[in-house]
């Protein structure tokens, strides 16, 4: 075999391999199509409907919340001194005015004790004053000085009492008290701590939501509110902030929620189910039904084997659904996929009906 030949075979043998690198992807393309689902012959493109029929309609927004105390107070004496009593028990309940921790008052009995004294020997001349008045046995002027030296003496009593006060705290409303963090016998001031006390039932919920819902939520609105053990409460929206947050741009809202059995704990974290919205009989789509073009919002529907555009206005929306509140009626059939595909008077196949 001469060098002739061989050059040939190998030119040829390059040829077809050049070839089977071009035919065989296509063959096998080909051959992966006629496994595929059929298309639709004649340019008729497949698709889904949805015939319109009244739909409730209801826009939750779930966001997470905190638990907080109907009234909570952290105990803390307005004075310094030593504690010579400590009435209370960690954990129990206690009532509205309870004496709960004394603070020595010692010096401040005895200021008291004086000045009472004082008091009476001030009421006493003020009364002979009075008699020696009325005989005209000495001038106005003396009286209304003996008067002065009363009111005085009295004056100096209520301070006096006024100092003691602060020397007791009492509960300032019925609840339970936590852990206490003195003992008899501390030296505290008014910034020491000396015990929480909490009133939880009912009990408050805060949350917030985005600025967008801000008009969709009022007062009187009522919320579902879960645990972390998966126990549901509800609760009604009481107040809500005069203003959006500025820096979280969240709108504050605050419920309140009925907590006989103790179940929430103020400072636990809850989810909250938020019902901002709800349609009866409304007419809803699928989200990805709705097409935007510079006229403005569009669908289409089936109308004996044609794609019709027709002009829609939308109102509430979720994630899935949107609401239409002009455009449409109930029983058209709102074509709700290949929607990227569809062109005015388009040829479509229904496939199947959404439900």
């Amino acid at each position: 075999m001469n060098k002739t030949l061989i050059k040939r075979i190998s030119i040829a043998a390059l040829a077809l391999l050049i070839l089977a690198i071009i035919i065989i992807p296509k063959l096998k393309s080909k051959v992966e199509g006629n496994g595929s689902a059929p298309m639709a012959r004649g340019g008729v493109i497949p698709v889904t409907i949805k015939i319109i029929g009244p739909e409730d309609f209801v826009t939750n927004l779930n966001v997470s919340g905190s638990v907080i105390g109907n009234e909570e107070v952290q105990l803390r004496t307005e004075t310094s001194g030593k504690v010579i009593s400590i009435a209370f028990k960690e954990g129990a309940k206690v009532n509205k005015g309870d004496l709960l921790v004394k603070v020595n008052d010692a010096d401040l009995q005895a200021q008291l004790r004086k000045s009472e004294i004082v008091k009476k020997d001030a009421s006493e001349k003020e009364y002979r004053q009075r008699i020696l008045l009325s005989k005209n046995g000495i001038s106005k002027e003396t009286y209304e000085t003996a008067v002065n030296d009363l009111d005085a003496s009295i004056a100096d009593i209520e301070n006096i009492k006024a100092q003691i006060a602060k020397t007791e705290i009492r509960a300032p409303f019925a609840g339970t008290i936590g852990l206490r963090y003195i003992s008899e016998g501390s030296y505290v001031t008014p910034s020491t701590q000396i015990a929480s006390l909490q009133s939880a039932n009912p009990i408050k919920v805060d949350f917030s939501i985005p600025q967008r819902f801000a008009n969709e939520i009022s007062v009187g609105n009522f919320v579902q509110i879960k645990t972390a053990s998966g126990k549901v409460f509800s609760a009604k929206v009481y107040a809500l902030e005069p203003k959006v947050d500025p820096s979280t741009r969240a709108l504050q809202v605050r419920a309140i929620c009925n907590n006989d059995r103790g179940e929430l704990i103020p400072g636990s974290y809850v989810g909250v189910e938020v019902n901002l919205n709800s349609v009866k009989n409304a007419i809803i789509i699928p989200s990805q039904s709705l097409a935007l073009d510079i006229s403005g919002e569009r669908v289409f529907v089936y109308k004996n084997g044609i794609a019709a555009p027709v002009k829609v206005e939308s109102g509430i929306r979720t994630e899935s659904d949107v609401q239409i509140t002009k455009g449409i009626s109930m029983g058209d059939s709102v074509i709700t996929s290949g929607i990227m595909q569809l062109r005015p008077r388009a040829k479509v196949k229904v496939q199947s009906i959404e439900k």
